[in-house]
């Protein structure tokens, strides 16, 4: 590993530890865990939960998940187990014990996203609010100073206007939750001017006035604004773009999933930086695991999730115990 790496993953190491850190000072939240039967999701929701990050709840088939535990060699005593027959038996499960107030959280195991997601959005026994789902990439990048916050890189395909309204907010939410102050939102495009020929500099200059207006809250808003307009400050200032935002953005609203997608991936295999990531605007945080991401980007899923959910408990007056 050459010096560089190695100097981008401390950075690395140290900023999710700052995020871990602080999810330790709030109390930890109930997980229902949805189908950990392999090692690697099983051993994500372990450690967290020895770790004080979240009190797992296992749901699913339990011979596979005590096989999945010897496999792995983890201790699971004392970590209660809800037998399900299969993963749609577990998504089931696991969401109907947020609904039924035992639960504050959601993790996926080793079943499909999608049918996790499934029982989340059921009109009649989901966990649907008047909000749309949107998952938020909270990266540390070691040439950034700050936390960047990607959406949606990993559930809304191609978002109409109304969607990216709920988009925003929820990441500016999340922000505000995780004790990162005000942040500066940058919608977006290819160019930092408005062209109706491109649709998503009408709709940066649409979602702008609706913050003016009190419409979106939270946050500071700009755009459109490129993507070197966004992050870099001596590109804004070149552009002559004055502005809270320009080149210190935190949030990047991003045009659509692949736009995102790419992005994210861009700077975590190019630019050597981790990312956590939960999908929020349901009636708790769901952590989104993934085979691809490092031990530290789960721990500080879990992190993450924790926050936001001891913050939608406060607000509920309600606590999950």
């Amino acid at each position: 590993m050459n010096s560089v790496i190695a100097a981008q993953n401390e950075h690395s190491r140290e900023t999710f530890d700052r995020l871990i850190k602080a999810a330790k000072e709030v109390p930890s939240q109930v997980c229902a865990v949805a189908h950990p039967c392999d090692a690697t999701s099983l051993c994500a929701a372990v450690e967290a939960h020895n770790m004080g990050l979240i009190k797992a709840i296992l749901v699913g088939p339990r011979d596979r998940i005590l096989e999945a535990s010897e496999k792995a060699k983890v201790s699971i005593e004392g970590i209660e187990i809800i037998d399900a027959e299969h993963s749609h038996a577990s998504a089931a499960i696991a969401v109907s014990l947020v609904r039924e107030g035992r639960a504050s959280l959601l993790m996926k195991g080793s079943l499909h996203t999608d049918e996790l997601l499934h029982e989340i959005v059921h009109k009649e026994t989901g966990l649907r609010t008047s909000r749309r789902l949107s998952h938020v990439f909270i990266m540390d990048v070691p040439t950034y100073p700050y936390p960047l916050f990607i959406t949606d890189a990993a559930i809304n395909i191609a978002p109409n206007f109304k969607c990216k309204v709920d988009i925003v907010q929820n990441a500016i939410d999340l922000h505000l939750a995780l004790g990162l102050g005000t942040p500066r939102v940058a919608i977006l495009s290819a160019v930092e001017q408005i062209n109706d020929k491109m649709p998503t500099t009408m709709e940066a200059a649409a979602l702008c006035k609706m913050a003016d207006r009190g419409q979106i809250t939270g946050g500071i808003l700009d755009g459109p604004l490129a993507m070197d307009n966004a992050i870099s400050p001596e590109a804004a200032e070149m552009k002559g773009l004055k502005s809270p935002v320009a080149g210190q953005a935190q949030i990047l609203i991003v045009p659509d999933l692949e736009a995102g997608n790419m992005l994210a991936k861009n700077l975590s295999f190019l630019a050597g930086a981790l990312a956590a990531g939960i999908v929020i605007g349901a009636r708790v945080p769901i952590i989104l695991t993934s085979r691809a991401d490092t031990r530290q980007a789960r721990l500080a899923s879990c992190a993450v999730a924790t926050m936001y959910a001891h913050e939608l408990v406060k607000e509920a007056g309600t606590a999950v115990a």
